[in-house]
C-alpha cells in the first residue's frame, strides 16, 4: 500500500469521547458532521393530539423497501425524552416533511419545547394537511411529505444524549408539482432545501450546489498513477489531485506540444505550471491542466 505524506504538518487536538462532557461532545459531533438533512416529523399521541418537531439526525437508507431513519435523542441536560419518540412508540406512525428555505424560520420556531398539549402547527403558523394512510398530519407548506409506518425503534442508550433510531417505511409520498421539472424529476434548485450544521448554523443547498463527475462512470487513473512531481506539489491540493486522477488516459504527445506552443508554456517554471494548471482545474478544464503539467 502506498502512503502519501501531507505537504504541511497540521496540529491536531485529540479526545476520547469518555473524557468529554456530553454537551461538549454533542457540540463537536454536530459541528463536524454537517450539513445534515432535516426530518420535520409530525406525529400524534394515543388521543390524536398532533405534535411537530424537527430532527437533524436523519437520512434515507433504502429504496426497496423505502426506509428513512431519524433519531430523537434523549435530552442532554436532564435525560428526558421527546414527545415525538413517545408518540412514535405509541402509534407506530409518522410523517416526515422536508424543510426548504420558505419554511425554515417556522421550522425553527416549532422546535421550541412547548407543553404537551400545545400544537406546534398552530404555534409555527403551519397548516395541518390530512394524510391519506397514516394518522399524523402533513405540513402543507412542505414541498415533499412522506407518510410512514414505524417498523422498529432502536434505543442506543439510557443516558442523556443517547439516540433512538426510529426506522420508518414510506407508505406514500407527496411532491408539490412546483418543484418538479419537465421530466417529472425533482428540481434541486426549485426544491431549495436547507440543512442543519452546528450551533445556530444552517446551510441553504440552493446556494451551494456544485457537480462532481461520478468516478464509477469511468476508470480513473488514480492519484497513485500521477507523476511524482505532481503528486508531491506544494501548490496542487488534494481536490486538484482528485480531479487529475479521475481521467482514463492522458493527452497524447502531439496535443501537449501544440498546446504548449500556443500558450507559451515551455518557459514556465514548475511552480508556475502548477499554478496555471490549478487555475484551469478551477474551471473544470482537466484536459488543459494535464497539457500544462506534461508540457
Amino acid at each position: 500500500m502506498v502512503t502519501f505524506v501531507a505537504n504541511r504538518k497540521k496540529k491536531m487536538t485529540s479526545f476520547e469521547p469518555k473524557d468529554l462532557p456530553t454537551a461538549k461532545l454533542h457540540s463537536y459531533l454536530l459541528s463536524a458532521v454537517a450539513p445534515r438533512p432535516i426530518a420535520f416529523a409530525s406525529t400524534v399521541d394515543a388521543n390524536g393530539n398532533p405534535n411537530l418537531s424537527p430532527f437533524s439526525f436523519f437520512n434515507v437508507f433504502s429504496a426497496n423497501p423505502p426506509i428513512m431513519i431519524f433519531s430523537p435523542a434523549r435530552r442532554v441536560r436532564d435525560n428526558t425524552i421527546k414527545h415525538t419518540l413517545m408518540n412514535a412508540e405509541s402509534t407506530k406512525e409518522v410523517v416526515i416533511n422536508v424543510v426548504n428555505y420558505d419554511i425554515v424560520q417556522q421550522m425553527s420556531l416549532s422546535s421550541t419545547e412547548y407543553a404537551e398539549n400545545v400544537n406546534e402547527f398552530v404555534k409555527a403558523g403551519l397548516t395541518m394537511l390530512k394524510s391519506d394512510i397514516v394518522k399524523p398530519f402533513r405540513v402543507a407548506e412542505s414541498p415533499v411529505q412522506f407518510e410512514c409506518k414505524v417498523n422498529e425503534i432502536v434505543k442506543l442508550g439510557n443516558e442523556g444524549g443517547a439516540g433512538n433510531l426510529i426506522i420508518c417505511e414510506v407508505v406514500k409520498l407527496h411532491i408539490n408539482d412546483a418543484v418538479l421539472n419537465e421530466s417529472g424529476s425533482i428540481d434541486q434548485e426549485k426544491l431549495d432545501l436547507v440543512s442543519r450544521a452546528g450551533g445556530s448554523y444552517y446551510s441553504r443547498a440552493k446556494a451551494g450546489f456544485f457537480e462532481i463527475p461520478k468516478p464509477l462512470s469511468t476508470l480513473g487513473l488514480g492519484v497513485d498513477a500521477l507523476p511524482k512531481e505532481v503528486r508531491n506539489s506544494n501548490i496542487l491540493t488534494g481536490n486538484d489531485l482528485g480531479l487529475l486522477g479521475n481521467v482514463e488516459k492522458l493527452p497524447n504527445e502531439n496535443a501537449i506540444k501544440a498546446f504548449a506552443k500556443k500558450h507559451d508554456i515551455i518557459a514556465l517554471t514548475e511552480d508556475e505550471k502548477h499554478k496555471k494548471a490549478q487555475d484551469l482545474l478551477s474551471y473544470n478544464d482537466v484536459e488543459s491542466a494535464w497539457k500544462v503539467l506534461l508540457s
